[in-house]
């Protein structure tokens, strides 16, 4: 399977199962797209009338060329993988990560916040120690023998429970050696109550940490209000800003969602550039289609334009000294995680699942509060072992409609949770996502390409 495309002045063309992507001049673009369907001499008629510069004998030598990347493996290759899907999630996995709910509470009144400001629709909670406690035995007693293992401090605002969520991490790394382990902590906050002592805290402990800013101060304040009504702007971006310059070298993230309103998000990511910010995630709003603020059909172009928009403003960026790393656009075309990993996608419900503040199990937080996603608990283990056995087999070959689609080993089969939300099943299909994740992926395989020929 092969999939063409035209973008910033480039003619790309990816083969999908080998990975490889060519970048290729008009002629051999329409060869390519020819090569399966015609005879070399239906090709040749075709390409030296439409190129009358083009002759007989330089189709040929494309042609040949053509041959000699299919018989290498670059292009036209076979899909060797289908059979071995189901396999791979046949295999008792381990639990590699948890995210930890320690708060379901949250001092922001996000209008579009998916767990209902926090309380996954339920009742108001902080996360004990006992609790978190028993969350890290769990995953230390079922990682097997992996020894890097993550923890994500979530919420609601995690900071609402930070005395418990620096005792879980003391805990964690008092027992670290004996059990050949190393955690790798991640803090995802509103900012609200970040001061000193969470920077510091952070920067010595959190592997990573996520920061939530919508991007311009009007779009901001627009859905992430305080409990009062008032926009959380003025408040959280100089605390972030104070909180990167001090975090030097370590990972963080700058996240966003974009909606209806701001359809033009670029605008709010270089923002967010202009306030210091390099590392940056903008994600698209997922909701009711009744929401105001819901994506819809229509912005579709606009979107795509602003993929397009972005990735030229990074290539130009990066040339002038003063790169920004965008979330969606990292990708490895040398290497890359293993074909295990692009076929199973993030793990949730098998290797990563979300514990709630009093220790029940759901594959991971976008599911917490749905019953029938309820996995078990820290205590007893994972007891609704139907409902794994169904993520399980939720990958990249799962879904009839992703059999004939090209960015299927970049995108694993998509967000299980996204759609579910959107079909009632798991093993649906969130067609908007897919549309934007399709954009998105050939944006960033174009500036592999335009980095790789300016080399």
């Amino acid at each position: 399977m092969i999939h063409q495309f035209k973008l910033n002045g480039y003619n790309i063309v990816l083969d999908v199962f080998s990975g490889s992507v060519h970048a290729v001049d008009e002629v051999a673009f329409d060869i390519i797209s020819m090569y399966e369907s015609y005879t070399p001499d239906e090709i040749t008629d075709y390409i030296t009338s439409k190129y009358v510069d083009v002759s007989k004998a330089e189709v040929a030598e494309c042609i040949e060329d053509i041959e000699a990347l299919k018989e290498s493996g670059k292009l036209f290759t076979e899909d060797e993988y289908a059979d071995l899907a189901f396999d791979f999630k046949k295999k008792n996995t381990v639990i590699k990560a948890l995210c930890l709910h320690i708060a379901h509470t949250c001092n922001l009144n996000c209008e579009y916040c998916f767990a209902s400001q926090g309380k996954y629709h339920g009742e108001r909670a902080l996360m004990s120690f006992e609790v978190g406690k028993r969350a890290i035995d769990f995953l230390v007693e079922n990682s097997g023998s992996r020894k890097n293992l993550e923890v994500d401090f979530f919420g609601g605002e995690p900071l609402m429970n930070f005395e418990v969520v620096k005792q879980i991490v003391a805990y964690a790394r008092s027992i670290e050696k004996e059990n050949n382990k190393n955690f790798r902590f991640t803090l995802t906050t509103n900012g609200v109550l970040v001061d000193d002592d969470v920077i510091d805290f952070a920067n010595k402990e959190c592997h990573n940490v996520v920061l939530s800013l919508d991007g311009r101060k009007e779009i901001h304040d627009n859905l992430r209000k305080t409990i009062n009504g008032s926009g959380s702007y003025d408040i959280i971006v100089p605390k972030f800003q104070h909180f990167v310059e001090r975090r030097g070298n370590k990972g963080y993230y700058v996240r966003g969602t974009f909606t209806h309103n701001n359809v033009d998000f670029t605008n709010d990511i270089f923002h967010m550039a202009d306030l210091g910010f390099t590392e940056l995630s903008m994600e698209p709003v997922v909701c009711s289609p009744d929401d105001p603020y819901a994506l819809t059909y229509d912005d579709l172009p606009k979107l795509y334009e602003q993929y397009e928009i972005l990735a030229k403003d990074m290539l130009r960026r990066e040339k002038e000294g003063k790169p920004i790393t965008f979330y969606h656009y990292m990708i490895d075309l040398t290497g890359g995680p293993c074909i295990y990993k692009r076929i199973s996608g993030c793990g949730s419900g098998t290797e990563y699942m979300a514990v709630t503040p009093w220790g029940d199990l759901y594959p991971c937080h976008q599911f917490v509060g749905d019953e029938k996603y309820l996995m078990g608990d820290i205590w007893k283990g994972v007891t609704n072992k139907e409902k794994q056995d169904e993520f399980k087999l939720c990958n990249a070959y799962a879904r009839p409609e992703c059999k004939e689609c090209w960015a299927k080993l970049f995108c694993s089969g998509g967000c299980a949770a996204n759609a579910y939300h959107a079909t009632g099943s798991i093993t649906g299909i969130y067609e908007y996502g897919c549309k934007l994740f399709k954009k998105r992926m050939e944006c960033a395989i174009m500036m592999q390409v335009a980095k790789s020929i300016k080399q």
